[in-house]
C-alpha cells in the first residue's frame, strides 16, 4: 500500500477562526468539524495557550493527525494582543498555527444582525452600526496579521461552506489554493481580494438578445466573451504575472489568495473569464475553484 503524502512541514494543523460578529464564525466551525478538525467554539483568547498544552499531550499519546481549530470571539479590548501571545504560546509548543478572519461589510452585517434580532456584542446603548465599528476599531490589526481573509458578504451558508473546504480539507495535494472569484462592480469589491481585475473592457453579451437570459457558464456567452478581442492576450497577461507571485507565496508560506474578476453584474463577461482564468492557473502544485459571487442575483 502507497503511502499518504507527507504534510508539508508548514501547513497550518492549529487553525484560529475570529473575526467580525455575524460574518460567519459558527459556519466555519461546522466545516472544520465535517473535515476532521476538533473544535472549540466560543474560546477565550487567554485560554489559547492551555488549549495548546492540551492538544500537544493528545498529539504525543498517539493522535498525530490532530488538527485543533478554536473560534474566538471579541468581547474585550486586549483582545488582538492577548490572541498575538496565545498564536506564540501555541508556536512553542511545535504547532503550526494560522488565523483566519471572516469580513463582511457593514451593510451585510447590519441586515444579519436585524434579521435574527440579536444586538451587537460591542453595541452597547447606541445604535447596531456602532457596535460594528466598535468591533472593527478592536480587530483591524488582526485582519492586516491574518493568513487567510474572507469575505461573507454576498454569500450564503452553503456558498461559505464550499469556499472553505478547499481551504481546510483534507491534508497534502497542491501547496497552493487559489479562488479565482466573479463579482459585480455594482454590487461592490470583494473585501478579501488579493487581486481585482476588471472586464469591463471586453463587449457585453448582455446587448446581445440571445444572450442576455444566459450567463458566463453557458457556452454561448463563453464562447462569445473569450472570442472578443483582447480576452485572450489577458488571459495570457495574467497566467504570466501570476507566475512569480504564486512562486513567491510558497517561499513565504502563504497558501491561499484570492483573485477578484469582476464586470457590471457579475453574470457575463467575468463568471466566463473567471472559469477560464481558473482552468489555466490550475497545475500540480496549485489547485483552484471558482466562485460565482453575484450570479444570480439579476
Amino acid at each position: 500500500m502507497a503511502e499518504a503524502p507527507a504534510e508539508p512541514e508548514d501547513r497550518a494543523d492549529f487553525l484560529v477562526v475570529t473575526g467580525m460578529s455575524g460574518a460567519g464564525r459558527s459556519t466555519a466551525a461546522n466545516v472544520l468539524e465535517d473535515h476532521g478538525w476538533y473544535v472549540v467554539d466560543n474560546l477565550p483568547p487567554q485560554l489559547i495557550p492551555a488549549m495548546g498544552v492540551l492538544a500537544t499531550q493528545a498529539r504525543d499519546d498517539g493522535h498525530r493527525d490532530l488538527r485543533i481549530a478554536a473560534v474566538v470571539d471579541v468581547r474585550t479590548r486586549p483582545f488582538s494582543s492577548e490572541l498575538q501571545e496565545g498564536l506564540a504560546a501555541v508556536r512553542e509548543h511545535g504547532w503550526r498555527p494560522q488565523l483566519m478572519f471572516l469580513d463582511a461589510t457593514d451593510e451585510a452585517l447590519v441586515r444579519r444582525f436585524e434579521s435574527v434580532r440579536r444586538p451587537h456584542p460591542l453595541q452597547g446603548e447606541g445604535r447596531l452600526l456602532d457596535g460594528i465599528q466598535a468591533e472593527r476599531e478592536v480587530l483591524g490589526d488582526l485582519r492586516a496579521d491574518a493568513h487567510v481573509v474572507i469575505d461573507t458578504s454576498g454569500l450564503n451558508v452553503h456558498q461559505l461552506g464550499r469556499k472553505l473546504t478547499p481551504i481546510v480539507g483534507v491534508a497534502g495535494g497542491p501547496s497552493l489554493r487559489l479562488a479565482v472569484m466573479s463579482f459585480g462592480f455594482k454590487y461592490g469589491v470583494p473585501l478579501d481580494a488579493d487581486f481585482v481585475f476588471d472586464m469591463r473592457f471586453l463587449p457585453n453579451p448582455f446587448w446581445v438578445p440571445e444572450l442576455r437570459s444566459l450567463t458566463g457558464v453557458d457556452a454561448p456567452v463563453s464562447e462569445f466573451v473569450l472570442a472578443q478581442e483582447g480576452a485572450g492576450s489577458f488571459l495570457d497577461r495574467v497566467v504570466s504575472v501570476m507566475e512569480p507571485v504564486t512562486a513567491g507565496y510558497r517561499r513565504e508560506g502563504r497558501r491561499y489568495a484570492t483573485i477578484a474578476v469582476g464586470c457590471t453584474g457579475g453574470k457575463h463577461r467575468s463568471v466566463a473569464v473567471a472559469q477560464a482564468l481558473s482552468a489555466r492557473l490550475a497545475d500540480d502544485d496549485t489547485a483552484t475553484f471558482v466562485v460565482h459571487r453575484d450570479l444570480g442575483r439579476e
